[in-house]
């Protein structure tokens, strides 16, 4: 972030403290203009000429820009997939409790990871279970990946649309 006598250029285009647009001012003028008004002078980016900056309170602008930073780690972060687990045997009261919890955690922006643990020869039973499941979850979210069979548990992952 850079502030008042940090900044380089000779013309600045200057904003005020209300957001109104001062339009294109001398870099001099501009910080005699923060003094008198006790603000700070910040330059929000350098790619353009002349450079576009802001009348800011004190303090104001360090909280922006860790706000601002903080929004990003934020965003960065990986999405936190959560595991329901099922039965190819589940009563439909059950079924339904769990498409909830399904539902829930899809609108809470969360990745769903529904396992179903097998025994034996109950394979297709598994898979026609899941792919209910996702029929009736399309309105909350997508599969990221197919259905998968592996050993003695059959799984696919939704994303929230």
């Amino acid at each position: 972030m850079i502030v008042n006598e940090q900044i380089k250029a000779s013309e600045v285009w200057l904003t005020g403290i209300n957001g109104e647009d001062l339009g294109i001012v001398s870099r001099d003028e501009a910080l005699a203009l923060a003094r008198e008004h006790k603000v700070d002078l910040v330059c929000t980016s350098l790619m353009s000429s002349p450079p576009p900056c802001k009348l800011i309170s004190r303090g104001a602008a360090k909280q922006d820009a860790s706000a601002q930073k903080r929004e990003e780690r934020k965003k960065d972060q990986p999405l936190k997939a959560k595991e329901i687990r099922l039965t190819p045997h589940i009563e439909d009261h059950d079924y339904d409790t769990k498409l909830r919890q399904c539902e829930k955690l899809l609108a809470s922006g969360n990745a769903v990871d529904l396992v179903v643990k097998i025994g034996g020869k109950e394979g297709a039973k598994a898979k026609e279970l899941l792919e209910q499941l996702v029929k009736d979850l399309s309105g909350s979210g997508k599969k990221e990946t197919g259905i998968q069979l592996s050993g003695k548990q059959a799984a696919v992952r939704l994303l929230p649309l």
